[in-house]
Order: structure tokens, then sequence, then C-alpha cells
């Protein structure tokens, strides 16, 4: 799932470049926007919501202490969050963390 702003421009533009299919979207409520702790991401409770238990990676270069404290306190299954530095973007030190944390959430 594409869970950003770009919305389908993230499959258009994103995806062929780093070898992803095209994805479904999460669609993105202003229910939250205000809502949670100081220093809460807008994005935190509703990808929690999304999630529903189910485990997740959320990938992004806003993601703060808060936020992993948010996701800790509640979601019942394995998340990761991994920030990324805004001025590298996503690098191979961090395709190796991703891929790292699903074997070890869905080995095979």
């Amino acid at each position: 799932m594409w869970a950003t702003t770009w919305m389908e421009d993230a499959n258009e533009v994103v995806s062929p470049r780093i070898g992803l299919p095209r994805l479904p979207l999460v669609e993105w409520s202003a229910s939250h926007a205000d809502e949670g702790p100081r220093g809460l991401h807008w994005k935190t409770r509703h990808l929690v919501e999304w999630a529903n238990g189910r485990p997740f990676i959320w990938v992004d270069d806003e993601i703060s202490a808060m936020d992993r404290l948010w996701v800790d306190a509640s979601h019942s299954g394995p998340s990761l969050l991994h920030r990324v530095d805004p001025a590298k973007g996503l690098t191979d030190a961090d395709f190796t963390a991703l891929a790292g944390w699903l074997r070890l959430v869905i080995p095979r």
C-alpha cells in the first residue's frame, strides 16, 4: 500500500523507479489531522487504524519518537517505523533494513 500524499503519483513516478508494482492507496481522512498528543504525525493514527493489528512498515522522512511511542502503545501487531533522510531518499541501507525486518516478521 502507498500511504502518501502523493496519492496516484506514487504509482506513476516512484514505483517504476524502485521496481514496485502498482499499489493500492491509503485513503486519507481529515478526521485525525488535529487529534493526539503534540508531536504526533497526522498520518499515525490513521495508519494504525488501517493496519488493524496486521504487520506494517511505515517509511517516511517525518517519523518522530512520538509516532513510535503511539504505535507501540496502540498497535497490537508488529510494526516498523523507518525514517529516511529527506536529503538522501531511500538508500541501499534502507532497503536492507526493511528486508531484514520482513524476514524476521514473515519467515519463509
